[in-house]
């Protein structure tokens, strides 16, 4: 993951502790799980509409073919 190990994450973990606290942890990790999520989300779309205007520009190739020739 990222080339980190243990020990960096554990390092990562204490300093994320020390400048949110114990008790904000839960809404920070909350906040972090729901922006990686969204982010995940957009890129499927993405790639739906990437592929969807794929399809759409081939069938218009195809029928600009068949009526030229």
């Amino acid at each position: 993951m990222f080339g980190l190990g243990t020990q960096e994450l554990l390092i990562i973990l204490v300093l994320v502790m020390v400048i949110f606290g114990a008790g904000k942890l839960p809404q920070v990790g909350e906040a972090l799980g729901k922006g990686i999520r969204n982010f995940k989300k957009g890129v499927s779309e993405a790639q739906e509409i990437d592929l969807a205007d794929l399809g759409d520009k081939k069938k218009s190739e195809s029928q600009a073919d068949h009526h030229e020739g």
